[in-house]
């Protein structure tokens, strides 16, 4: 059995599946039955792929479900997002987690898993949910009058036809951030060429091609601009800011990193900004030992279970405390577990407009004696979207202002936070969603 609440996928073609519902076994008369499904195949490489399913029930209120389909051409379940996946055969079965089984009429929950597949990956054509055929329709009469709305719809403004390029929020402190500025640029297509380009402390801008196969951790040096041409990917590694100041990484595609796909430490003055991220083994993007002066923005975290992670250790309080501010926003944690971000120390950390889906966790963690002010974001499907204190690490102070909850808890607050000394521009929180969607991720802007 495959059990996870982690989400993977990639990004390819989408086909969308709209079902019936049709019983198997006719229910009571007093009973209504009905469902509806969505599969998406969200990316598709060599032998694997990813897949989004969005479930929706029809009929009465459920309690638990479980979803049940086929495969045609032999692929295989391999790691499954926000449900226990089990495979017999070509059949798979996607059982509730403790967070999502409970379905009001009309309510509806987002799960996914990664896969593999050989000579074709064709969509499965029927799903049943607790043995009923989705097919959109309900069957039965329903038993009562739905007491539970569906979760509220926002209204939305056209997102901008260009998302915002800029540098904001912490970064732009401490003296600013260039990179390299305008130096020539190098083109890499290796391991080696990218690890000899981002050498010392020489301002350079590096532009990465193709998709660089590695392992561990390439070591990045100050004064240096790293920008993805398009469809630029580093796979099976990452990138370690360590020891350098004046760093921008841009555009690029991570997947299958076997440490961090980017780590920060001992460094300053860093915007992270437009990447991808995917399923990898531990931190997306993480900042600790001193760091300070860092942006996080627009980029895409998915398939994946430890996100951001802001201050490694309850222990290191006198490196870090007066340091580790960072600014987060307009990210898009798509239906990852946590750390988004879970921060130590850092006072004021900047959590404004970021889009949280189908988050398994939890989304921000303020911990041993932090300030993190979350504004803004939107937050959907997401049980936990804030709270004090994480594991063993006692609290630290968190406020939080004009964001919106669809289909998630409240949160959990306390204490101030220091104010924020830079200028910057706050999108609605209802808009977050269609902003953030239609910006974040690498391929999104012109390098």
């Amino acid at each position: 059995m495959l059990l996870s609440r982690r989400r993977l996928a990639v990004a390819g073609g989408t086909v969308a599946l709209i079902c019936l519902a049709t019983a198997l076994v006719t229910p009571p008369a007093t009973a209504a039955a009905g469902c509806r499904v969505g599969y998406t195949v969200t990316s598709q490489w060599g032998g694997g792929f990813g897949a989004d399913i969005s479930i929706t029930n029809l009929g009465d209120p459920l309690s638990s479900w479980q979803l049940r389909w086929s495969f045609t051409a032999g692929q295989t379940v391999t790691q499954g997002w926000n449900a226990g996946y089990s495979q017999s055969g070509s059949t798979v079965t996607a059982t509730n987690a403790g967070y999502n089984g409970s379905l009001a009429t009309n309510a509806g929950t987002a799960i996914g898993f990664n896969g593999t597949w050989s000579g074709s990956n064709p969509v499965p054509s029927s799903f049943s949910l607790n043995g009923v055929t989705c097919t959109g329709s309900v069957t039965g009469t329903p038993s009562a009058t739905p007491t539970q709305s569906p979760s509220p719809t926002p209204t939305t403004s056209p997102p901008p036809t260009q998302p915002q390029t800029g540098l904001v929020g912490w970064a732009t402190q401490g003296g600013g951030t260039s990179g390299g500025g305008n130096a020539s640029a190098t083109t890499v297509t290796s391991a080696s060429a990218l690890t000899t380009a981002a050498a010392g402390t020489n301002a350079a801008v590096i532009r990465v091609s193709g998709t660089i196969n590695c392992t561990g951790m390439l070591r990045i040096g100050s004064n240096k601009t790293i920008l993805g041409n398009s469809g630029a990917t580093i796979a099976g590694c990452g990138l370690n800011v360590s020891n350098a100041s004046n760093v921008i990484i841009r555009n690029l595609t991570f997947r299958n990193w076997d440490d961090d796909a980017i780590n920060v430490q001992y460094s300053t003055r860093v915007w992270i900004d437009h990447n991808t991220l995917s399923n990898g083994y531990d931190g997306a993007i993480d900042v600790k030992r001193a760091s300070d002066y860092v942006t996080i923005s627009w980029n895409r975290v998915f398939g994946h279970d430890k996100t951001m992670l802001l201050g490694h250790s309850d222990d290191n309080a006198a490196e870090d405390r007066g340091r580790l501010r960072v600014t987060y926003h307009h990210n898009y944690f798509d239906g990852t577990n946590q750390r988004h971000p879970r921060v130590r120390f850092g006072n004021p950390v900047h959590v404004y407009n970021n889009f949280y889906r189908s988050v398994g966790g939890y989304g921000v963690a303020s911990t041993e004696g932090a300030g993190v002010l979350v504004e803004g974001n939107y937050f959907e499907n997401t049980g936990d979207p804030f709270h004090l204190g994480e594991g063993d690490s006692g609290p630290g102070t968190l406020v939080a202002r004009n964001n919106f909850f669809s289909g998630s808890g409240s949160g959990q607050t306390g204490g101030s936070v220091a104010s924020i000394p830079y200028s910057y521009s706050l999108d609605t929180a209802s808009n977050v969603k269609s902003i953030v969607t239609n910006g974040a991720g690498a391929g999104r802007i012109s390098v």
